[in-house]
């Protein structure tokens, strides 16, 4: 028999993998920084851990607010991100560090965005507006970070195809 067998148990699930996500991109994020070789790359990775944790604290917000416990699940994809991130950073010289970050980021921002558009579809049926409203600010906050990666992407890429 399966665990999940409610939607509600559905959504709480899907909210502790949300967690695990944001948790697990705060150290990303730490260590993204420490690889960074733009100071304004490093500055944005810094401010985005911010605003990374205040959206931890509006999931477990969201969490109490479904009189739920604060519970983690298992997140593959930010694992899977993770690891390829990893993974491209040692097959790289440093100098190009800052194109494999960037590439990084507009991935997990997207799969970010994607992740909170379902909770907030989800938890509008359900008739949860104080949960909406605090996914809404974490998906907007992510809307932006993955428009300052794009905009950051594009300007590297021009300067590195002149390299070429």
């Amino acid at each position: 028999m399966a665990q999940i067998e409610t939607p509600r148990e559905l959504f709480v699930h899907k909210l502790g993998a949300a967690l695990t996500m944001e948790e697990a991109i705060l150290g990303m994020l730490e260590e993204l920084e420490q690889e960074a070789n733009d100071p304004r790359l490093k500055q944005n990775l810094r401010h985005h851990h911010q605003e990374t944790e205040q959206q931890v604290r509006n999931l477990e917000r969201a969490f109490e607010a479904l009189g739920e416990e604060v519970e983690s699940q298992p997140c593959p994809t930010i694992d899977g991100l993770k690891k390829e991130g990893e993974q491209m950073l040692k097959n790289v010289e440093d100098e190009l560090n800052d194109a494999v970050i960037l590439s990084g980021i507009v991935e997990t921002e997207a799969h970010e965005i994607a992740v909170y558009d379902g909770l907030i579809t989800t938890a509008e049926a359900m008739g949860e507006e104080d949960i909406v409203a605090l996914f809404q600010e974490n998906l907007e906050q992510e809307q932006a970070t993955l428009k300052k990666g794009r905009d950051a992407k594009k300007q590297l890429a021009r300067r590195e195809a002149q390299r070429v």
